[in-house]
């Protein structure tokens, strides 16, 4: 044992979990903690935005681009509230993240005395958006509290968590006892039963289509052994693109997989909410259901699998590719057909959406292949759900379900600080991008190499777009006065560029990242049209 306090305790134990990173900001029931990550500088960088939502968006574009525990820490109450976007944000995308927020002293919890950030059980106010809360009352509770947080937030379906610590707590000294700390993941094997079960059925399936979200990602290299070996096409959601390399003759989006599906005889979802096959695709009883998914409830709504193996993809995909070694496999797809399909939804795009798919394609000229990029929820971003090919794990960061507007700017500051060494670029609308403009201070002083690409339409163009075309040009609130995005950047003292076409756009990107210095685009651009006549939800079963 040894004598700590509350603060130093928690450094210590983001240490030994193996913590190097943390996104925080200050404030007076975290002064202790402070001092104690001051003191352990050498070992745990503190990165500071200027917002905390800032903070939880940062740590969820580290975890995702790392695979790592991403690490947020901000004031309570109105800090956390603050930071709340962003929790919720990484509990759809499944971001495993730490959030260690501050709390009043202990003797006026739950008094209602007015203290300063005091709001009535703030983690009560924060239990949908994480997947386990904590409360430290004493510093010998830090280990235990610590690593079942840790263990929560990097098992089965990974998610944020929250744990709070008051003032006095912080400050108080005791003796701890790490002996017995162990934040170590925690996922159940696969039921050989149900392997073998499911190993029967993609024998006898002849057109057997595997289709992956998010949970797949950090089973790439298995997903595409496993796909080979039973010559299945993989169908990624907008939030699974990556788990295959889209080059691959087996990768497929929506676009394409949709018509895949009208001749599919056994679906294998991994790691996926599987809502657009179910719930737009339709099905019938003529396919089967083999579902991969550590979430028990996620997996038997509404369509009821033939097989759940609830586990991780990293456990289940290895084991079900050696059940089925040296097995007599009945698959019946054609590889000039599946090609001919990715062809044809790479040309419709091309056709149909022309305008955002050559910034698409722009900007996927612009990155490496092994680069980032995170699209937030603007024109060229709705349509990156299905045209941006990504080529490696994880390099695709998406907002998911909650579609949070402004969360990628910060997000990918996140990002390039967890892969320095690689190309990260976020991508947003002018509208977007404001809501934390602020942060290209945080990426000139924290020197984060970070390339922004503004896509300035000088609107909200999708409400803009709606208030068009169904309220007959009757617009409120949707066109926008904005700076001149290159004078802003080099006023915070970044590298500014500007572009006006796709091809000065992919020009523009491969300068900026070659400088390897916060540097931002900005893209001029007119009124897109509709994307959504794209969107590949038609019912084609049952």
């Amino acid at each position: 044992m040894t004598e700590l306090t509350g603060a130093q305790a928690i450094v210590e134990g983001l240490i030994r979990a193996g913590v190097d990173t943390v996104f925080a900001l200050p404030g007076q029931q975290l002064d202790e903690l402070f001092n104690a990550f001051y003191h352990a500088k050498n070992k745990i960088r503190l990165v500071h935005p200027r917002h905390e939502q800032s903070t939880a968006y940062m740590a969820n574009g580290y975890a995702l681009a790392t695979g790592k525990l991403g690490v947020a820490c901000v004031v309570p109450g109105p800090g956390l509230l603050n930071a709340s976007a962003a929790i919720s944000t990484g509990y759809a995308q499944n971001a495993p993240v730490l959030v260690v927020t501050g709390q009043i002293p202990q003797r006026f919890i739950g008094k209602g005395t007015g203290q300063l950030h005091e709001i009535k059980d703030q983690l009560n106010a924060v239990s949908g958006i994480t997947k386990f809360q904590g409360s430290i009352q004493k510093p010998e509770e830090v280990p235990g509290i610590m690593a079942q947080a840790i263990s929560a937030a990097t098992s089965g379906r990974n998610q944020p968590v929250v744990i709070e610590i008051p003032p006095d707590t912080l400050q108080a000294k005791a003796n701890i006892d790490f002996g017995n700390f162990n934040p170590a993941p925690i996922d159940a094997s696969p039921d050989m039963d149900l392997i073998a079960r499911a190993a029967e059925m993609i024998a006898a399936a002849k057109h057997p289509v595997i289709c992956v979200g998010s949970g797949a990602i950090e089973a790439s290299a298995e997903l595409t052994a496993f796909a080979e070996a039973i010559g299945a096409p993989v169908v990624m959601s907008q939030y699974g693109a990556g788990a295959i390399d889209y080059r691959h003759p087996l990768a497929h989006t929506l676009i394409s997989g949709i018509d895949l599906w009208a001749k599919a005889d056994l679906a294998i979802a991994v790691g996926t909410r599987f809502s657009t096959p179910m719930n737009a695709w339709g099905y019938d009883d003529k396919i089967k259901l083999i579902r991969i998914d550590p979430d028990p409830k996620q997996s038997v709504r509404p369509w009821v699998p033939d097989v759940h193996l609830q586990t991780i993809a990293q456990l289940a995909l290895p084991t079900l590719t050696r059940a089925l070694n040296g097995a007599t496999l009945s698959g019946a797809w054609n590889a000039a057909e599946l090609s001919h399909l990715k062809a044809d939804a790479e040309m419709r795009m091309g056709r149909d959406v022309a305008a955002t798919d050559a910034y698409t394609r722009a900007i996927r000229a612009g990155i490496p292949d092994d680069g980032f990029v995170c699209f937030d929820i603007t024109q060229t971003g709705y349509h990156a759900w299905w045209g941006y090919p990504a080529y490696e794990p994880r390099t695709l960061i998406r907002q998911s379900y909650q579609g949070t507007l402004g969360y990628a700017f910060p997000t990918a500051l996140g990002a390039k600080v967890g892969q320095p060494d690689k190309a990260v670029v976020s991508v947003s609308g002018d509208g977007g991008f404001m809501f934390a403009q602020q942060e290209l201070a945080t990426a000139v002083q924290e020197k984060i190499a970070l390339v922004s690409v503004v896509m300035n339409d000088n609107a909200y163009g999708n409400v803009r777009r709606y208030q068009d075309d169904i309220y007959k040009g009757e617009r409120i609130a949707s066109d926008l006065k904005n700076p001149p995005f290159v004078d802003l950047a080099r006023l915070f003292g970044l590298e500014a560029f500007s572009a006006t076409s796709p091809i000065e756009l992919t020009k523009a990107l491969r300068a900026a990242i070659e400088l390897d210095k916060p540097a931002l685009v900005e893209v001029s651009v007119g009124a897109f049209p509709s994307w959504q006549s794209f969107i590949p939800r038609r019912k084609v079963r049952g």
